[in-house]
């Protein structure tokens, strides 16, 4: 079990709304309430929460299609997000994206993998020419180090100093296979062959997380260049809703490092306080969103052009 230090109440709401969040779309699925399919970070919440704090305002997040916790750590508005995986009124994408692609202001995902990366480079090229201080924060796990995209994007980057900050969500396991059996040489010698900065961050410790990447964001801001930050992770759940080939000693294995249970185990008041308190607000979104009427008129969905656009382009 790892040894957590206390996190603000700030934080820990962030990690405990994204677990409360997720189980519920797993209940929801479980009772034939949501159509389709969803991937849940529930292990990998620490590293999100603890970028979020490093961001700034005009900053973009690329997400992928394990994105519920990155869109959470950053916008803490869980009912719009379960309404566009319901298709309700008050969908963050008028029920077009689910729980794949979606769009606001400074956000985008999508279930192509490698996708984000080309995305991110014109991004980071805008933001270097027009806004100077400002970065592109892509997320992706390393199962899309198997995307040719994904080394297109990186030597661009490279070549023209943009600032990307590439954070990869190592949870050792590419939808059912072991990293182990998919990935010749390491995350860190492909940072090299582009000279690229790399870090590798191993704790579970959303303060630990954060003091060990806060210099490189800031220099990448200062000094605009590509970053990659392999985190190693733990995905609690399954791939999506429930296959899961992961023997029950692997799973022991992974259950053990979650901090969930660490952290309620080491510091019990604070965290009895406010798990029951977002266990309680996600039942009264759940409420509500379930309550809502269906998205179903196209006059609806008509100004949602950014989602469908964001849905069109992970089709190309």
């Amino acid at each position: 079990m790892p040894e957590l230090t206390r996190l603000t109440d700030e934080d820990l709401r962030y990690m405990l709304l994204i677990r409360h969040f997720e189980l519920a779309v797993l209940d929801l699925f479980a009772a034939n309430e949501v159509a389709g399919t969803t991937h849940t970070a529930m292990g990998q919440e620490p590293v999100p929460v603890a970028l979020a704090a490093l961001l700034k305002e005009p900053d973009v997040v690329l997400s992928n299609h394990r994105g519920h916790a990155h869109y959470l750590a950053r916008y803490p508005e869980p009912a719009g997000l379960l309404a566009e995986i319901m298709g309700r009124e008050g969908a963050l994408c008028s029920g077009l994206g689910g729980s794949q692609h979606l769009h606001r202001p400074g956000y985008w995902s999508t279930g192509v993998q490698g996708e984000s990366l080309p995305l991110a480079v014109g991004m980071a090229l805008h933001a270097r020419q027009r806004a100077p201080g400002s970065m592109v924060l892509a997320y992706i796990g390393d199962g899309t180090w198997g995307e040719g995209a994904v080394y297109e994007a990186l030597n661009m980057a490279s070549l023209w100093q943009l600032p990307v900050v590439v954070a990869v969500e190592n949870n050792g396991i590419a939808q059912t296979t072991p990293t182990t059996a998919n990935l010749a040489g390491s995350i860190a010698g492909r940072a090299a062959a582009f000279g690229i900065q790399y870090r590798k961050v191993a704790s579970v410790d959303v303060n630990e997380i954060r003091r060990a990447v806060a210099d490189d964001l800031r220099e990448a801001r200062r000094r605009p260049h590509p970053l990659v930050v392999e985190f190693e992770v733990s995905r609690v759940g399954p791939h999506s809703k429930s296959d899961d080939t992961r023997s029950e000693e692997e799973l022991a294995a992974v259950r053990a490092r979650d901090w969930y249970t660490a952290y309620g185990e080491q510091y019990p008041d604070q965290f009895a306080r406010l798990d029951a308190e977002q266990r309680n607000r996600m039942a009264s979104v759940v409420k509500d969103v379930r309550d809502a009427p269906a998205v179903l008129n196209k006059d609806q969905r008509d100004g949602s052009w950014a989602c469908q656009f964001a849905v069109a382009s992970s089709m190309i």
